[in-house]
């Protein structure tokens, strides 16, 4: 997948063939490549959309998104690791549900009266639905 061997002291080039980013590009599920020292080398369209905007570590947004991690070799020599995650959006309604209210929480700064306007929902309706959901984090509005 990498378009240069691997060098005898074991480091990964950072530049992947085209044909390397061609296919990690057509796959719908969102693919990061790290090194072997943990940096990122690589994210496909749906992988940056889901990382986007995160400054602290891509790893851990990553783990929350559910992303199975693969190592990546070449024989017994290690060359890093690929990080999966699922196809976006949630499958189920339950799960699109809870998608549609943390990230309205989310633009709203966790203003639980906003996010209810915003979702057109009664207040009482968010918080038990946060329940259910066993969401926290949130704080309440004034």
């Amino acid at each position: 997948m990498i378009d240069k061997p691997v060098a005898s002291t074991g480091t990964v080039p950072a530049a992947f063939s085209p044909l390397a980013r061609a296919v990690i590009d057509s796959v719908t599920e969102g693919v990061v490549i790290f090194d072997q020292q943990g940096r990122m080398l690589y994210a496909n369209a749906p992988a940056r959309r889901a990382i986007d905007g995160q400054n602290g570590d891509v790893r851990n947004r990553l783990q929350s998104l559910g992303a199975r991690f693969a190592p990546l070799k070449s024989g017994a020599q290690s060359l890093g690791e690929a990080a999966i995650l699922p196809q976006a959006g949630p499958l189920t309604l339950a799960a699109r549900e809870r998608q549609a209210i943390t990230d309205t929480l989310q633009d709203t700064s966790g203003k639980l009266a906003e996010t209810a306007r915003r979702l057109g929902i009664s207040r009482t309706t968010l918080w038990r639905r946060l329940k259910s959901y066993g969401v926290d984090g949130f704080r309440a509005s004034p």
